[in-house]
């Protein structure tokens, strides 16, 4: 494919093409040619987006936590089959709405406030001057994929919402009515009569036929059905032993290091002290106190400033540039005039000077070597990826054009979407990049060559596609027989205490019914919704219903261990009115927060109607190499292996 791009670059009809997109941009300017046309954004509200990338990294963070909690690969068909895509893009929405909607509103905080919120984060400092270090800032961002402009808005909405949400909650307090009607229902005393209806109170279900597993099979369908497997055949592209030279010239290692000499010489750096100040006038009062003499800290300690020192950094490890430039033309000593920054107002002492250092040949001749030998491996990958897109393209097929290139072909397990062999553990050699390239082809199609990393290419083809389908009867039948018999024994169990209930509702006692079948009645006096679970008496179910009853209702429910209650809720009493009225104050805190979460969330939804939002999902999933289509709804999440019973 890249060769057939060379060459058609290199064609008359290419040339005319590129000559008109030169004569467009010089008449009406690339940003008119482009803009409007090419737009990345996939999240507007009001005038602000979140671009392509921007969406990108959100995803991915959101995949790393789930590939950690599911223990596997997540691909983003995945995703978007399980809504996904849907979901992150409305969250996305309903924050730049907020944020968008908070700076219309006037709620906009300073730099000095943005500025001290930084210095704050203990993630920026170093473990050991406990220092602010914006060295260490930015290196963290940029693991983070994050720009320095990007963190400091989301820095600005976070101190703004902080602010509104502080607002909201000032002074809020749920009402005692609202405390009041909980404790009610919270202390209400139940008193309750059951009994068991154990697996001695029925006949045991005799074994399955094959006609009934079959039947059970199909009710089962969704959970027993395997995914779909392809077979694949890979051919792969990377640096092998013999591709790194033995030897190398010395005027290989000469011209490297002159070319490199700039970007290895050590960069001059400075240690200085930055002080912040609130407005030009006390600016003016640091410049004097600095250039007397004064101790940076102690000036800044009297103005209730936090300074920030910066020791040996050079230039492009000042968090400010601005403050980066100025501070750069003082000499050692000096202290500069007020500089109003990109973070706000600040004076700077330089404190020392160290200067630049270039590098001799002997100093980076192991790192010289290596490179090259780095580039002359990656150059032989390089041929012979050139010599198998050439003998593909002239219609050879994966294998023919791998024996060309004088590579190897290798056929894989069947591999499903999640990179899982069919006995569920992982393929190995298989990357996530690798299947996902696979299922986008229909059988027997060969993929383009694909950059896999570190520089290495592969190309795939799908021999077979092995659709899903459900696994045969005698691999399945010793689970299907168990879950189908306790399945049988729960309707068997149930019809018993339904059975059971009936009588009691036309008037048998409850000692009467327990005794038919060798069970005892025991009772439960003064339940709670507080303390109903302690001892673990009732299961979950039993005491649900019970809580739901009516005085002398009779009921049936599942018990602790496996079987059914029978129950009756013989009597209804409030609680004590004293521990109500306590009740009702402690949980008033509780049931604020609660307010103020229904607040902040109704705040949010009503920002997303108020700001104009537009949200281009067919976008983000171009982003994440999908088909621009409409994400389909929400699945719930994925299903065991086994049976319901």
């Amino acid at each position: 494919m890249l060769t057939a791009f060379r060459a058609f670059a290199k064609s008359w009809v290419a040339a005319l093409l590129i000559g008109l997109l030169i004569i467009s941009f010089a008449v009406f300017g690339m940003s008119d040619v482009l803009r409007g046309q090419f737009s990345d954004s996939v999240v507007t509200a009001g005038d602000r987006s979140v671009d392509g990338q921007e969406f990108r990294r959100e995803y991915d963070n959101w995949r790393r936590g789930a590939e950690q909690q599911a223990g596997q690969a997540i691909t983003p068909q995945m995703a978007a089959e399980n809504g996904v895509i849907g979901g992150l893009l409305e969250q996305i929405a309903i924050r730049e709405a907020m944020g968008a909607l908070l700076h219309k509103l006037g709620l906009r905080p300073s730099d000095d406030l943005v500025a001290k919120q930084l210095r704050e984060i203990r993630g920026f400092f170093d473990p050991v001057s406990g220092r602010f270090d914006p060295n260490l800032m930015e290196r963290v961002l940029a693991e983070n994929n994050l720009t320095g402009d990007q963190f400091l808005r989301g820095l600005k909405d976070q101190v703004a919402e902080t602010h509104f949400a502080a607002g909201l909650v000032g002074g809020l307090r749920a009402p005692r009515a609202y405390g009041a009607l909980n404790a009610l229902v919270d202390l209400e005393e139940r008193d309750i009569a059951y009994f068991p209806v154990g697996v001695g109170a029925v006949e045991a279900p005799g074994a399955p036929t094959d006609e009934q597993l079959q039947a059970f099979m199909q009710e089962n369908a969704d959970n027993l059905r395997r995914p779909e497997f392809r077979v694949l055949s890979v051919v792969r592209f990377a640096p092998r032993p013999e591709d790194v030279p033995a030897q190398l010239s010395e005027q290989d290692i000469q011209a490297r290091f002159d070319f490199r000499k700039d970007t290895l010489s050590q960069p001059e750096t400075r240690t200085l002290v930055q002080v912040p100040a609130r407005d030009q006038a006390a600016a003016q009062r640091i410049v004097q106190r600095l250039r007397a003499g004064e101790d940076p800290a102690a000036v800044a300690r009297d103005l209730g400033v936090e300074p920030v020192r910066y020791d040996d950094r050079p230039r492009t490890s000042i968090a400010d540039r601005v403050v980066a430039e100025a501070a750069f033309a003082l000499d050692e000593g000096q202290v500069s005039d007020p500089i109003q920054g990109g973070l706000g107002l600040a004076v700077v002492k330089v404190l020392k000077v160290t200067p630049g250092r270039s590098p001799t040949l002997a100093d980076v001749r192991p790192l010289i070597e290596a490179e090259l030998r780095r580039d002359a491996a990656t150059e032989k990958v390089y041929e012979r990826t050139q010599a198998y897109e050439q003998a593909h393209l002239g219609g050879a097929s994966l294998s023919e054009a791998a024996e060309t290139a004088g590579a190897v072909v290798v056929t894989l397990p069947a591999v499903s979407e999640d990179g899982r062999g069919q006995d569920g553990g992982p393929v190995e050699g298989v990357s996530p990049q690798m299947v996902q390239t696979a299922f986008q082809l229909a059988e027997g199609a060969e993929s383009d060559l694909v950059e896999g990393g570190q520089g290495d290419y592969f190309a795939v083809k799908v021999e077979r596609i092995i659709p899903p389908a459900l696994p045969p009867l005698d691999e399945l039948r010793p689970v299907l027989t168990r879950v189908w018999m306790q399945r049988e024994m729960v309707r068997r169990l149930q019809a018993k205490a339904d059975a059971l209930a009936e009588e009691v509702r036309g008037g048998k006692t409850m000692e009467a019914a327990a005794s038919s079948i060798g069970a005892r009645v025991t009772r439960a006096a003064a339940l709670t919704r507080t303390n109903a679970q302690e001892g673990g008496r009732l299961s979950d179910d039993a005491l649900v219903t019970a809580f739901g009853a009516s005085a002398n209702e009779v009921f049936r429910a599942s018990d602790v261990q496996f079987g059914m209650i029978v129950g009756r809720l013989e009597a209804i009493r409030p609680g004590s009115a004293q521990a109500a009225a306590g009740l009702t104050e402690a949980a008033r805190p509780q049931l604020t927060m609660a307010m103020f979460r229904d607040i902040s969330q109704a705040a949010s939804l009503a920002a997303r109607d108020k700001v104009k939002v537009r949200v281009d999902e067919a976008r983000a999933r171009a982003v994440l190499g999908l088909d621009a289509e409409a994400a389909p709804a929400a699945k719930a999440p994925a299903k065991s292996a086994e049976p319901k019973a």
